[in-house]
């Protein structure tokens, strides 16, 4: 949403930086990565509610401090401060990030940027009392310890059932997930591969607004709207998964005799090809200044593409590691896919500068081609590299 208002921030600021621009937003995104390490330990020990109204509340007070900061520097801590706190009640879907940017930009334009910050206080204030009226607890072992605590309570008993140890529930949030990321092939690779989407993705989102108020001279609030053509295609991309997906599933536990994890990796690797198409397409597109909504066509691609790269990615991970280690699968995907999301965005502008929007976008897409046998590899040969290479926990 913040977006299409940071040539605003580095009016008021009296910056120039492009790449510090987008650091403005990349450090939102870097605080997923480290934020879990925190909270999902906690909310293993205390429960999901307590922590999602903590970390909530944690949200808006650095949101209203984004909203009021003085300096870059403030600016970009309050940002990395709110990714943090946002992470605990992250749910990661395409819409979102590519509405926001469309309010963001008619907002920043008409009231200033300092308001997108205000007004998403203001949202994530109405969210949170609705939450406190109507959010329960729902984490299974949470409530059996507390039902546990008060019949013991009751009785006069001792509570052998107390809250686990604070620093074994870290260590294991922290150690578990890197143990599979360097030890499984299968979360390495798939992590790298959501890593660079994930990046792409965020790169393109701070690089929309630029391309389109420097190529077609769109101000800032209509710059938002360059983010229609990808909402569409991840919007397109979730109704096809709905419609397809289970029936694909079906139809490969069929023909096996059996189901598998594998089963959920052909329409990504089917679809997967659709991001470096439109990176081509949208590169060479805004570079040699076609109409508008030619390069528009081209992000309705990429987002087709990043829908059926990330969610299948994630339920493949579930489905391989099972209920024991895939919460510890997800965090490694998480925190390689976040950090891909905070630095990847600053190489746009230098990579723009120096081999223009055909070219730099054309790196980008080959690189994205280098990626694609991934998905393929693993629905061959995963099977037989998940029971040959167990990781122990």
């Amino acid at each position: 949403m913040y977006a299409p208002g940071a040539g605003f921030v580095m009016e008021d600021f009296h910056f120039t930086s492009h790449v510090v621009a987008s650091l403005t937003i990349s450090l939102f995104v870097l605080g997923f990565a480290f934020g879990p390490l925190i909270w999902a330990p906690l909310s293993e020990l205390y429960g999901r509610l307590p922590i999602y109204s903590i970390s909530t509340t944690m949200f808006l007070a650095f949101l209203l401090g984004s909203a009021f900061a003085t300096n870059v520097g403030a600016f970009m801590a309050f940002r990395f401060i709110s990714g943090c706190c946002g992470a605990a009640g992250l749910a990661m879907s395409g819409v979102g990030p590519t509405i926001g940017p469309i309010m963001g930009g008619f907002i920043a334009e008409r009231a200033g940027w300092r308001w997108v910050f205000r007004i998403l206080s203001i949202a994530t204030g109405i969210f949170m009392l609705v939450g406190v009226v109507f959010l329960r607890e729902t984490y299974g072992p949470v409530i059996l310890r507390r039902r546990e605590a008060r019949r013991c309570k009751e009785r006069g008993e001792d509570n052998v059932n107390a809250v686990p140890a604070v620093k074994f529930k870290f260590d294991r949030s922290i150690l578990r997930p890197l143990k599979l990321l360097f030890l499984s092939p299968i979360v390495f690779a798939i992590s790298i591969y959501a890593a660079y989407c994930f990046g792409l993705l965020f790169l393109l989102f701070t690089t929309f607004s630029t391309v389109f108020m420097g190529q077609y001279g769109w101000s800032v609030e209509m710059s938002g709207l360059s983010y229609i053509g990808m909402g569409l295609g991840m919007f397109s991309a979730v109704v096809i998964q709905a419609l397809v997906g289970d029936k694909m599933m079906k139809w490969l536990e069929t023909r096996n005799g059996r189901s598998k994890p594998e089963d959920r990796l052909p329409l990504m690797a089917a679809f997967a090809p659709t991001i470096p198409i439109g990176m081509f397409w949208y590169g060479w597109a805004a570079d040699k200044q076609t109409h508008w909504i030619v390069p528009i066509i081209g992000t309705f691609n990429i987002g087709i593409g990043f829908v059926f790269t990330l969610m299948p990615s994630m339920v493949y991970l579930v489905d391989c590691f099972g209920a024991e280690a895939a919460a510890s699968a997800l965090a490694a995907n998480t925190l390689l896919r976040s950090i891909g999301g905070a630095f990847l965005p600053l190489a746009g502008p230098p990579l723009y500068n120096s081999l223009g929007l055909g070219w730099g976008n054309s790196l980008l897409g080959f690189l994205a081609v280098a990626m694609l046998p991934i998905p393929w590899v693993f629905f061959l040969y995963g099977e037989k590299i998940r029971l040959s290479r167990k990781v122990k926990l």
